[in-house]
Formats: C-alpha cells, structure tokens, sequence
C-alpha cells in the first residue's frame, strides 16, 4: 500500500510507476532507426495476449518515481523522449511533458488511446486495440496510426481505425513478432493495393537491440 502522501502525487502526475528507462534506437514506426530514450511506464488493462511486456500490465510492482528524477536521466541522453508502457495514459502526463519541454526535449507517446489525452506531445504514436478502442481525442490528435496485423480480420480492424483519425495521421501495419512469416507478405500485398498505408517491422528485434 502507499502511503496517502505518495497516492496524491501519483494521482496528481508528480510520481509515476517507472518500469524501466533506457537509451535505444527507435525500432518502429515513422521515427524508426532514430535514437531515442524510452521511459516505460507501468499499469496497463488493455490485455493484449500478445503484449511482450506483460510484466508492465501490474502497476504496484513498479514503485512510484519522482518525475524530477526521470527527467533528469531522460535529459542526459537523446534529444528525442519516448513514453511508452503498459499503458501510459492511466497516468496524468502533464507534469511529466512539461518538464521535459522544459528540458528541450521533443516528447513522444506510444498508447493504445484508451484513455482520454494528457500532456503535451510532439509526436503522438496511436496503436488501438479491439478490446479496449481509443478515446476520440486520442484519435483527433494522432500523428500515427500503427495498426498491429494478427490475423486476416485485422485488416479490417485498421480500415476502420484509419476513418476516425485526422487525414493528416500516417498510417502504418505491422506484423504481430510471432505471426511475421505468415502475416508480412499479406501486409506487403496489401500496402500495395492500399498505398495509403505503409508497412512497419520491429526492427529493434530483428538487430537483437532493446
């Protein structure tokens, strides 16, 4: 249990469930092979089976971290931040974002949009799940969209999710890692005959990097 004290500053955005926090190369997506560091933020209950970082989903088990504290690391190192989860907007970002635009850093999410926006962002990554579907201003202010291709269905899961951002968002399908062989050469014939979208790949894990 936290402490009464604590709780007011997670709830407030002050302290957040940090995970983990590192300096990689961005592995997908429009800023691929672009350095970045990641803070990962924990609590996720969008459930996704095939999450490959399921061991964020619980937000207790990552002690609540000064936000001062990130920053700081954060700002030793890339001039590009990602925030990513779990699910980061369980949270209140805005203390967060402003203290790294303070910073001079250009601050990015990765989120499923299942939750309503907050903080400043400068490059919002929209990648929407079926069980659990974006906030409208989530999907209002989306700079990407990156739909995750399991199966065949999912396509038409990324139509749909394509009509409710803004015209100006790219549109990007990746392959789910453990259905690649089978999925990528239907997203590579699809992008083809749907040259609005593009295709995505995790190349992070392909080059055995964070």
């Amino acid at each position: 249990m936290l402490s009464k004290e604590i709780q007011l500053e997670v709830n407030k955005g002050a302290m957040l469930p940090l995970m983990e926090e590192f300096y990689t190369i961005q592995g997908e997506g429009y800023h691929t092979g672009t350095a970045a560091y990641f803070i990962r933020i924990g609590g996720c209950d969008v459930g996704c089976h095939w999450c490959d970082v399921k061991e964020s989903w619980n937000a207790e088990l990552h002690p609540p971290t000064s936000v001062d504290l990130i920053v700081g690391n954060a700002s030793k190192y890339a001039e590009t931040v990602v925030v990513t989860g779990g699910e980061p907007l369980m949270w209140d970002m805005t203390i967060l974002t402003q203290k790294l635009r303070d910073n001079n850093r250009k601050v990015h999410i990765e989120t499923s949009g299942a939750y309503p926006l907050t903080g400043s962002w400068d490059w919002i990554c929209l990648s929407p799940k079926k069980n659990k579907l974006p906030t409208p201003t989530v999907y209002e202010a989306a700079h990407e969209l990156k739909v995750i291709i399991y199966n065949k269905h999912d396509f038409i899961f990324a139509e749909e999710q394509a009509e409710k951002v803004s015209g100006n968002a790219i549109l990007f399908l990746q392959p789910e890692w453990s259905k690649k062989e089978e999925m990528t050469p239907l997203i590579v014939d699809y992008v083809m005959q749907n040259p609005k979208w593009r295709v995505s790949l995790q190349t992070h894990k392909y080059l055995n990097i964070p």
